[in-house]
């Protein structure tokens, strides 16, 4: 059997799918599968699962509700949303419940894999000392971040704002999400700070002749491009 903390519990109710995702994902994870994600969440409460992959409807069973439920307790494993459901909207609430990344049904496999792998990764990197995203590099200990090469000195609260999106490169953020992780909000607020340490951020990261690194996904987020 494959180390535990590679396994990865599928809750998916249609079982032709459930089948075809396990399939592509057992070379390289244990898999489990649950139809009603109750049996998914008693393993990450029990440190039994690396990645919940969670479908929004289940039989029986709210997706979202269940997410929100393991965040209540304080359970921090990864989670990849699945859904039929694609609109902006339905993307941000589960984001919201505590989804980590969303993917819209149908899919690819190829693209299914590459998610899972993606948390895979940034899972590892939690315990990492350097943090790597295409150009960035981010040393934890000695608080240093180069791009190429070139050293950018952060003010603290930009430091812990670049870290969360090097933790999650290429996938949405929410300002909500910010809000509350990078600022530690638990409350609704109207305020700015993310838009004005964003800028910020910017003009430190991007050198006139490079690509901008941190971009707007409108009416969505913001996402770090650290694609060549």
């Amino acid at each position: 059997m494959r180390d535990v903390k590679q396994a990865v519990y599928i809750c998916e109710d249609e079982k032709v799918l459930s089948d075809a995702m396990a399939m592509e994902l057992s070379n390289r994870y244990e898999v489990f599968v649950s139809e009603t994600g109750r049996e998914a969440m008693e393993a990450a409460r029990a440190g039994k699962v690396a990645i919940l992959v969670m479908d929004r409807k289940l039989n029986g069973a709210d997706g979202l509700a269940l997410v929100e439920e393991l965040r209540a307790s304080g359970d921090r494993t990864p989670v990849l949303m699945i859904s039929a459901m694609g609109a902006v909207d339905d993307r941000v609430a589960g984001l919201r419940a505590g989804g980590d990344d969303y993917l819209v049904k149908p899919f690819a496999m190829s693209e299914f894999s590459a998610r899972v792998d993606a948390l895979a990764r940034r899972l590892a990197g939690d315990n990492a000392t350097v943090l790597r995203a295409g150009p960035l590099q981010m040393d934890l200990i000695a608080r240093r971040v180069r791009r190429a090469g070139r050293e950018i000195e952060l003010l603290p609260r930009e430091f812990k704002l670049l870290e969360y999106f090097m933790r999650r490169p290429g996938i949405l953020v929410t300002r909500k999400m910010l809000l509350e992780e990078v600022w530690n909000y638990r409350f609704h607020t109207q305020t700015n700070v993310v838009d004005v340490h964003l800028r910020n951020l910017r003009v430190k990261l991007d050198a006139p002749d490079e690509k901008r690194l941190i971009v707007n996904l409108r009416g969505e987020g913001f996402l770090l491009d650290a694609s060549a």
